[in-house]
């Protein structure tokens, strides 16, 4: 046989396609489009929809907490307290019930009227004991503050040196700080409460009694035959507490409005805790000392960043810790004001409509018995005045 030549074997390869236009240069072919995706939701949105949600969970957490928890509950009528004091009283029934609110103000009501009962035996130095080779000032202001209140004591070291003074013109009430301006008054401090219609009232109908120079002023009892009061007796002694007009003449009483609570009586408190103290408010109090030292607390509030005001509890507190053995409340809320003997106004009272008219005012005197205080509501019944009208 013939041999057979056999051919050399090439391996195929795939060579890049040339193009005779670019003179053979190997050309890539083109890259395919990449598909249009549809637009992802924006980040913006899906944060918004992320606090949504985080918002209602702490919504719905806090709810759980408000109204079932003991502590929330405490936090929730501790608010309703508060704007129980507040010209609003009526938006409380929003957070613990209409029917809520009726029953927390008549308890409270209620447990003013027994803190009154208690007779107060504390005894005083007269006149007060002054330490050998000094002397002190008749008045002095310090500052005074605490959890989330701020506000001033005003001591008075002779109680003798306290009247109390009314309005010169009948059918209006009066500034504290005309009021001290008008008599030379060393100092001032507001005092009993007054008919107050829509929280726009005129200040010139008192609530209660009025006691002055040992006379009564003013007679609002109607049937009532006893009511809870604050003043001096003509020798300096702080009474407090639920009286009779006949009691009162009878303990030799000088200088005397009607108002509630007192919150210490024979050297101790009586509001227990804090949850107890009527809500956070601005508040005037006043108090004695055993050597008969007088204390008048103005606390400011209703003012964030400044001071939001402090309950009962607090008040009574301070007034302990100051060797109080009697303190009572008085009216505070926007009414709270202190008046040095420049006739201005030391602290920040609340009300938005500035220093309020009142018919009251604790004034203090280098000689009470030069000043004279007339009496703006002689021949008037409680009748015959119209709180709203200016």
């Amino acid at each position: 046989m013939g041999s057979v030549k056999l051919l050399p074997s090439y391996t195929t390869q795939t060579t890049p396609s040339r193009n005779r236009r670019t003179g053979g240069v190997p050309v890539r072919a083109p890259r395919k489009k990449a598909s249009r995706r549809k637009p992802r939701r924006s980040g913006l949105w899906r944060l918004v929809k992320t606090l949504f949600w985080l918002g209602f969970t702490a919504a719905v957490l806090f709810a759980g907490w408000f109204f079932l928890t003991p502590s929330g509950t405490t936090f929730r009528y501790m608010i309703a307290d508060t704007i129980i004091t507040t010209q609003h009283r009526d938006w409380a029934k929003y957070i613990i019930g209409e029917e809520g609110l009726k029953e927390r103000v008549a308890d409270y009501q209620q447990s003013f009227d027994k803190m009154g009962d208690e007779r107060d035996n504390h005894q005083i130095q007269t006149p007060p004991a002054v330490p050998d080779n000094e002397e002190l000032p008749l008045t002095s202001i310090e500052e005074v503050s605490g959890q989330g209140f701020r506000g001033y004591l005003l001591t008075v070291r002779d109680p003798r040196k306290i009247r109390l003074v009314v309005p010169l013109k009948p059918g209006k009430g009066e500034k504290v700080t005309s009021m001290v301006k008008r008599t030379g008054a060393l100092a001032g401090v507001n005092a009993g409460g007054f008919a107050d219609p829509n929280w726009k009232g005129n200040g010139f109908q008192p609530i209660g009694i009025v006691i002055s120079q040992g006379e009564i002023y003013y007679d609002g009892l109607g049937g009532a035959k006893s009511t809870q009061i604050v003043g001096l007796d003509k020798n300096g002694k702080m009474i407090a507490g639920r009286y009779t007009i006949q009691e009162l003449m009878d303990l030799g009483i000088s200088e005397a409005v009607s108002f509630s609570p007192r919150i210490i009586v024979n050297g101790k408190g009586l509001i227990k805790n804090r949850n107890q103290g009527w809500g956070i408010a601005p508040r005037s109090v006043m108090g004695q000392k055993e050597d008969g030292t007088i204390l008048f607390l103005l606390i400011d509030g209703r003012q964030p960043g400044y001071s939001i005001g402090a309950t009962l509890y607090d008040a009574q507190e301070i007034m302990l810790e100051h060797g109080a053995v009697i303190a009572a409340n008085l009216d505070g809320g926007s009414s709270t004001v202190l008046v040095d003997e420049r006739g201005e106004i030391v602290n920040q009272p609340s009300s938005k409509y500035g220093e309020r008219y009142l018919p009251t005012a604790f004034l203090v005197f280098e000689d009470p018995t030069t000043v004279n205080v007339p009496n703006i509501w002689a021949g008037l019944k409680p009748s015959d005045i119209d709180p709203g009208k200016w």
